[in-house]
């Protein structure tokens, strides 16, 4: 294979979609597993939807996302400009070329005097390519009226400018949404007007919701930007593997895969022709299984800002380890943790019928009451408090369930849950102890 090149080009007109994150994605990982280059550049023609600051909100979820390009705006090359609408005197002087070879028409508006350029359709040729994802696909020229190539005011249209942009950057691969197959045909007569070399063409399917309905921008049931997943304590080099599999598979379909391995196993012959369902609980679970793999400390680092952002006071570095590593097995998200943190500490003790009739049955006031004791003398570290469970089974003969439910239910309310130990030391002990009283006095029927 040619030395690969390869392009996303997205439109200044918004938050990076899902959909387009997975063309990026796929494109990167073609150039990067075959040694090419990975260029973006910016379709801005659309000047009505474009967007302050929707080039830079691209570029920077890209580089989150784990992408790095070798040209584009932000970094030059020797192709650029990188922009469209720094690049409209190129795509004048070709519009005029193809108007001086008879290729195109002039088409006056009203005023007589602005006109918009159409391209002149060949009458009865097949357009035929081999689509990288499809197979061949055929077009008819017949069903292509003559299309327009440059509007009145100078800007050309898409299926121009990007033939033009694709050539004059050495494009040698399109990897891009079905919803381009049908622009194909009008780009094929371009390249074939020109006499250059037509790069291969690879037409991704859509991505479906749990419904199997195409993903809109509408549909409020699944979160579509990359931003948003950001916000929320997604890992970036879960979402990498996660759409990674949005429309492809490695031969051995393991399904958490490191960048690298993503890069070394790409094969687009692999590329799905069925649509790519988007599956919430799928990303979630990748997600966890990232989140499971950090180091304690970097999670710490990760999640406090979403607890001072709740205002929830951190009592101590210690104190802040602790209850992140108590959820690290529960979180799906890294902003989890404070839903995780306001169910853990509710401020209501209310016991359940099942949880007092438990503590009833198992005789638990003299569990109850050792620990209480043991606990008042106790300097209140995780690993004390597990010592002290373990000394109150021996002095009161308890072992197993009814020695730890009765105390879990005691103190937290809850007849399961996280770490023991490390639940009470994070409660405090003021707390713990206050709840063990409520709770013996209510088996003692006392008011």
């Amino acid at each position: 294979m040619n030395h690969v090149r390869v392009r996303y080009a997205p439109s200044p007109t918004g938050q990076l979609h899902i959909g387009n994150a997975r063309s990026a994605l796929f494109n990167y990982l073609f150039a990067r597993h075959f040694g090419g280059d990975f260029i973006v550049r910016i379709e801005d023609t659309d000047v009505a939807r474009n967007v302050k600051g929707g080039e830079e909100s691209q570029l920077s979820n890209l580089s989150w996302l784990g992408l790095d390009w070798n040209e584009s705006p932000d970094k030059g090359g020797k192709f650029g400009p990188y922009r469209q609408l720094e690049r409209l005197d190129i795509y004048q002087k070709y519009a005029e070329e193809l108007l001086e070879n008879g290729l195109a028409y002039k088409e006056y508006r009203d005023d007589g005097k602005k006109f918009a350029i159409r391209f002149k359709v060949p009458a009865d040729v097949d357009y035929v390519f081999k689509d990288i994802v499809r197979g061949e696909l055929k077009f008819s020229s017949k069903d292509v009226e003559d299309w327009i190539l440059m509007k009145d005011n100078g800007i050309p249209t898409y299926n121009f400018a990007v033939v033009i942009d694709d050539h004059l950057m050495e494009i040698t691969h399109v990897l891009r949404g079905e919803e381009h197959i049908t622009n194909t045909p009008k780009q094929i007569m371009v390249y074939q007007a020109f006499g250059w070399k037509i790069p291969e063409f690879g037409h991704m399917t859509i991505i479906v919701n749990e419904n199997k309905k195409k993903l809109s921008k509408r549909d409020k049931n699944v979160i579509q930007f990359i931003s948003e997943y950001k916000e929320m304590g997604y890992l970036p080099q879960a979402m990498f593997n996660f759409i990674s599999l949005l429309g492809w598979s490695p031969t051995d379909n393991q399904e958490i895969l490191t960048k690298e391995e993503i890069i070394k196993s790409f094969d687009p012959a692999r590329l799905s022709k069925a649509p790519a369902m988007f599956d919430k609980d799928k990303l979630a679970y990748v997600n966890s299984k990232y989140i499971k793999a950090l180091p304690i400390d970097t999670l710490v680092g990760l999640a406090k800002p979403f607890l001072e952002n709740a205002k929830i006071e951190i009592q101590s570095e210690e104190w802040l380890k602790l209850l992140v590593g108590i959820f690290q097995d529960r979180m799906s998200f890294i902003g989890q943790i404070v839903d995780l943190y306001h169910a853990f500490f509710h401020d209501t003790f209310e016991l359940s019928s099942e949880a007092f009739q438990f503590l009833v049955e198992n005789n638990s006031h003299s569990i109850l009451e050792a620990f209480h004791n043991h606990l008042e003398a106790s300097d209140f570290k995780a690993e004390t408090i597990e010592l002290l469970i373990k000394q109150t089974g021996l002095d009161t003969q308890t072992k197993g369930k009814p020695l730890f439910m009765s105390v879990r239910i005691a103190t937290t309310g809850d007849m399961h849950g996280p770490s023991l130990p490390i639940s009470l030391a994070l409660l405090g002990k003021d707390l713990v102890l206050k709840r063990l009283k409520t709770t013996m006095t209510k088996l003692r029927g006392e008011s």
